[in-house]
């Protein structure tokens, strides 16, 4: 059996730089672009990717307040909380076991 295209593509964006970090960030809760630069030891352009894929994937919602200062917040979709939540099941089962080598 083969992946998907789609799961391999999304499987691509996961392994880049700053990807899980800034999906666990998330899972959280809402986060501006500042909060999440603070927060994460990511530069601002990696940062930005990131955000930019996960919003073309849809697991991460843009929402732009007309305000001024201008404010955006990002926040996971269901789709990007399935995901999370796929990750975080995956992490508890290989601590759960142990790693043989």
């Amino acid at each position: 059996m083969a992946l998907s295209k789609n799961a391999r593509k999304v499987l691509k964006v996961l392994a880049r730089r700053g990807a899980l970090e800034v999906l666990f960030a998330l899972g959280r809760g809402p986060a501006r672009f500042s909060d999440l630069r603070t927060f994460l030891v990511l530069s601002p352009r990696t940062l930005a990717e990131r955000l930019r894929e996960y919003h073309l994937l849809g697991f991460v919602e843009r929402r732009a307040f007309p305000e001024v200062p201008p404010r955006v917040e990002y926040t996971l979709t269901p789709r990007g909380k399935r995901v999370l939540d796929f990750l975080r099941v995956l992490e508890d089962a290989l601590d759960s076991e142990e790693v043989k080598r």
